[in-house]
């Protein structure tokens, strides 16, 4: 092939078709998910995007992605690959294992939607998984001992727990009062959204044996405290530091829970008849000071809005990873949005939901994916979130149900066209 020819490649629209979840446990021996493999629980979620999907023929699944901070045990042996095997995917199917902490699943679909707009797939599957009863945070990790003794980062920077309460040390107008606040809000939320039934349809449910107690069903969330108060969350103690901030009750929990996502090009879904939630405009991910994590999402979304070119007040909604009350409110206060904005999470978020680390990704595209619909008004969303280490990352997606849909894409069409024939 001619170096002409090659050049006339085009960057092909990726749509995100379709994206389950089991419910979030709480991790531990107690947990609903106590005795049982991580690498189950994505196999449950990807038998149960082939059932929601059966216009989807299995051979046409071109790429597995997913994503585990702990790749050992029952979360390593390249968990996309072994994943795809056990849910029954033909064994033409490859698969791969991705790491990029908390935003592991955000990364699996990034990665893979990036492969599609080359056009090395037509249709993936990616998602993540966390146990954290079976694989606590930080399990078997060695860090380098430069990091301490050349100082490279500060010790608090490799407990997540510390670098929340920096952040509140960094913007001393986000007070414990304003985050049990949004912590008692997010609760509400989820408690509202599941008696709306806006969460259900989205979930797998998990069936579980425990020696002495049998099997049991399992069709909701473990973590959520509806009728939470912010006087209750200010009763909790502040394990990270001496009349600290940071408590249980406004930050996620330890959670177990799977998630997957079907992605597709455009023309891929047109042919297979496959719905479209969303498209996917752009994304980013951001380096920030590790002992700071949480104002991660700031940097990585004023890149991804850059990129698409746009600006925070395009952004009708946004779905918020809540590793930390004090996170969110960084980044609301950053972008000048109030606090009980009706844009963000409408539906509650990790601090009531869980959070289990490389799953959580999915589970903010397949809300952000039901408020699109829900709401035609909303052109534009954001799905964003803090990473360990000191990162950020952020997806900006379009609803296929905003009037203004169709014309977007045909004039993405014509531009991706005329820019191969340029070059």
């Amino acid at each position: 092939m001619s170096p002409s020819r090659s050049a006339q490649r085009n960057v092909r629209d990726v749509v995100f078709v379709d994206g389950v979840r089991t419910p979030f446990g709480k991790a531990g021996e107690k947990g609903i998910y106590a005795g049982t493999r991580a690498d189950d629980l994505v196999v449950k979620c990807i038998r149960e995007l082939m059932r929601r999907n059966p216009s989807l023929p299995a051979d046409r699944i071109d790429e597995v992605a997913i994503a585990a901070t702990t790749q050992t045990g029952d979360q390593g042996l390249t968990i996309g690959r072994t994943a795809a095997l056990l849910a029954g995917l033909p064994r033409t199917v490859p698969g791969f294992a991705i790491d990029r902490m908390c935003a592991g699943a955000m990364t699996a679909v990034t990665t893979t939607a990036s492969g599609i707009g080359f056009g090395a797939y037509d249709v993936v599957i990616a998602g993540g998984v966390e146990h954290m009863g079976n694989h606590p945070m930080g399990s078997g990790a060695d860090p380098n001992p430069r990091f301490m003794s050349e100082r490279l980062v500060d010790p608090a920077a490799l407990n997540m727990g510390n670098t929340a309460e920096n952040l509140h040390d960094r913007f001393p107008a986000i007070t414990k009062d304003r985050t049990d606040a949004y912590a008692a809000a997010s609760q509400a939320k989820l408690a509202a959204a599941y008696s709306s039934e806006q969460i259900q349809h989205d979930l797998v449910p998990v069936a579980t044996m425990k020696p002495g107690q049998g099997w049991a069903l399992h069709t909701t969330d473990e973590p959520p405290r509806p009728g939470t108060t912010v006087a209750d969350l200010a009763e909790l103690r502040t394990p990270f530091r001496a009349h600290g901030r940071v408590t249980a009750g406004n930050a996620a929990g330890l959670n177990d829970g799977a998630t997957a996502a079907v992605l597709a090009s455009a023309e891929a879904a047109e042919e297979l008849g496959l719905s479209v939630k969303m498209r996917l405009v752009s994304y980013a991910f951001a380096g920030v000071e590790p002992e700071v994590m949480g104002i991660g999402p700031v940097p990585a979304t004023e890149k991804a809005l850059k990129n698409a070119g746009l600006a925070i007040e395009d952004i009708g909604l946004f779905e918020i990873n809540e590793a930390f009350a004090v996170q969110v409110l960084s980044f609301l206060d950053h972008f000048g949005i109030a606090d009980d904005d009706p844009r963000v999470n409408r539906y509650g978020g990790a601090i009531a939901v869980g959070h289990p680390l490389a799953s959580s990704g999915v589970r903010l595209m397949n809300q952000l994916a039901r408020q699109f619909e829900e709401d035609p008004s909303v052109r534009y969303g954001i799905t964003t979130m803090c990473i360990g280490l000191g990162m950020g990352a952020t997806v900006i997606w379009e609803n296929p149900h905003h009037p203004d849909y169709a014309s977007s894409t045909a004039d993405t069409a014509i531009t991706a066209t005329t820019e191969g024939a340029a070059a």
